[in-house]
């Protein structure tokens, strides 16, 4: 007879890959349903984004077969809960994971990475919301189309919140909803600074497994009180290969490790790492210098996520308010996939180390 107890011990067999524990330990089974031959359940993944999903479903349809009986007809269910290990959740309860976006310079493409990430994965079925913290240049409005529309707003014991305007199937909020077109942010530091607490403590952001947040470039009002008053779960580094860029980037991850900030960083995003004609297919040129990416990745000892490629649909697609990750060019789709699935598997492992 097939039993509960002997597909479980089967199952025990099976590791995640990522997490490096079996599955019943890590409590993934659920729903484990036995009758006669026919044996049934679900997996439950870390993340949507979980690049080993086919080889874990795979794996337990082997091991029931394999282990307990050959003739066992096994049905597996992939279905996903995006782990948390935020200790602070009276602050933003409904938010599992608080991604901040940085670089420390500007102009390496941070914004569009920023954006291309929160689509990418919600493209892969997580619940997302993206923050335009960079309070002098927002640019997350024209990147999704979105100029000229302003917030709704409801009053919630005395207080005024915003609700995010939805675009892609997320939720964004910009300082720039807030402005009219070409008006001037001249704010000084404490102004800044009291902008992005309202932006996100007087948010309705809701339910979202990920919020991923655009950061000013440099090292200054806005990261620390970023970093000091709100529990954010990592970031991630976005550079080009080049020296100039490189150097700032370093400073960028050294304030993130500042004892006073301590933020876990979850990887280097490498841009325009290389240009590739559209009239000459597999050319590549390395405009911005190679391996820059790699260098800063080695000297922090975290992974490089992507490389993204420099392409004028980069450009195009974000005037338009159709960032690259929903455009036609299929390198670029898939440059920006592989940033979600890597960012969601890095984060699955951050968050199951904290938690142990």
């Amino acid at each position: 007879m097939i039993t509960e107890e002997n597909v479980l011990n089967a199952l025990r067999q099976v590791e995640d890959p990522d997490l490096k524990k079996d599955l019943v330990t890590l409590g993934m089974i659920k729903n484990l349903v036995i009758d006669g031959k026919k044996v049934s359940f679900a997996v439950e993944l870390t993340t949507p984004a979980c690049p080993m999903k086919d080889m874990i479903h795979n794996a337990c349809v082997n091991a029931v077969k394999y282990i307990v009986d050959k003739e066992a007809e096994v049905e597996v269910t992939m279905t996903s809960n995006v782990t948390s290990s935020r200790q602070q959740m009276n602050f933003l309860p409904g938010v599992k994971n608080i991604i901040a976006v940085g670089s420390g310079k500007g102009g390496v493409g941070k914004s569009t990475v920023a954006s291309n990430l929160a689509l990418s994965l919600a493209g892969q079925g997580a619940s997302v919301g993206l923050l335009d913290a960079d309070i002098y240049g927002p640019s997350i409005p024209t990147m999704f189309g979105l100029h000229g529309q302003a917030p709704e707003m409801f009053e919630q014991d005395g207080k005024n919140i915003m609700v995010p305007l939805q675009k892609h199937g997320i939720k964004t909020m910009s300082i720039g909803f807030m402005l009219q077109p070409g008006q001037a942010v001249v704010w000084r530091g404490p102004m800044i600074s009291s902008a992005l607490r309202q932006l996100i403590n007087d948010v309705d952001w809701g339910e979202l497994d990920y919020l991923v947040i655009d950061l000013p470039p440099g090292t200054g009002d806005v990261q620390l009180t970023l970093c000091q008053n709100f529990p954010l779960t990592a970031a991630v580094l976005v550079t080009t290969p080049q020296k100039v860029a490189l150097d700032d980037a370093t400073k960028a991850a050294a304030m993130f490790r500042l004892p006073m900030l301590n933020i876990p960083l979850l990887g280097v995003v490498e841009n325009m790492a290389w240009f590739e004609p559209e009239e000459h297919p597999g050319s590549r040129y390395n405009i911005f210098g190679t391996g820059g990416g790699q260098k800063l990745a080695e000297q922090f000892e975290i992974p490089l996520l992507a490389s993204i490629p420099i392409s004028i649909c980069i450009s195009e697609g974000g005037d338009a308010g159709v960032p690259a990750v929903l455009g036609s060019n299929e390198i670029l789709k898939t440059a920006f996939k592989q940033l979600g699935k890597a960012v969601a598997q890095q984060l699955a492992i951050l968050n199951s180390k904290k938690q142990m």
